[in-house]
């Protein structure tokens, strides 16, 4: 279980982030992040317990481990002699920070992927916290996270796009001709979406191991209790669930530091 202060240092680590690697776009950064911000303090970042990190607060818990994976990777390979040119650390920290921001959803009250699962059967059958929801459009995650940057007009790289697009590595058969060269031509140009898509699948294996061994602080989706909700996707991720230890209330207590 994250608990109530947890939640909250880490998303103020998130902001801080922003201040300390993108200083020329962070007023647009903290312009949508502050509009998306009672969304994304809550969220998972997956459906499905034993995916990883799928209960509340997850989501900001799941990118500031891939930001920091990223950090030791790029000094593993760094001190193993990779060549390190063509891209920037900020643009390395910028993927790390925004590979998954699709998983946010759609701007505007409802429009958040993922509401609370209901069901006692698939919860406790298939492990699956969260749903879909089923009312805003079917899209890729990498899509979405990219459409999201330039709808609060955030501007990106090419070397941020392509590592963002193509995160998921082989897991997305799509990507396969970006890591599949034929020739010397077609090769990456840059180790960039290569160390991207190793921190968050290291990430995500921390995640899981901390499931399974039962060590990661676990929590379930919590109940609203109160009227603190700002919009529905906040609600959707707190109401109907018997099950919990903690309300609202607890969380935004410790935002205002009652």
């Amino acid at each position: 279980m994250l608990q109530a202060e947890k939640i909250k240092s880490n998303w103020e680590q998130f902001r801080k982030e922003i201040d300390a690697f993108f200083p020329t776009r962070a007023a647009q950064l903290h312009k949508m992040y502050d509009e998306l911000e009672d969304r994304i303090v809550m969220m998972p970042a997956s459906s499905i317990a034993h995916f990883h990190n799928a209960f509340a607060g997850g989501y900001v818990d799941h990118i500031l481990r891939v930001m920091d994976c990223a950090k030791n990777l790029y000094a593993t390979w760094q001190s193993s002699g990779a060549d390190m040119s063509g891209y920037t650390v900020e643009e390395l920290m910028f993927a790390a920070m925004h590979h998954d921001l699709g998983k946010v959803g759609f701007p505007g009250d409802g429009n958040e992927v993922y509401q609370v699962e209901t069901s006692d059967w698939h919860r406790k059958n298939q492990n699956k916290m969260y749903r879909h929801n089923e009312n805003i459009p079917f899209t890729m995650v990498p899509d979405l996270s990219i459409w999201l940057l330039q709808e609060y007009d955030v501007k990106l790289s090419w070397n941020e796009y392509q590592a963002i697009k193509i995160h998921d590595g082989m897991y997305d058969d799509a990507n396969k001709p970006y890591y599949v060269a034929r020739t010397a031509q077609a090769k990456l140009k840059t180790n960039l979406p290569i160390i991207l898509h190793h921190a968050d699948h290291m990430a995500a294996q921390i995640e899981f191991e901390r499931w399974r061994n039962k060590d990661k602080e676990t929590v379930k989706p919590v109940q609203e209790k109160s009227k603190v909700t700002k919009n529905n996707g906040l609600k959707n991720l707190a109401e109907n669930n018997p099950d919990v230890e903690r309300t609202l209330t607890d969380i935004f207590k410790a935002f205002n530091g009652e």
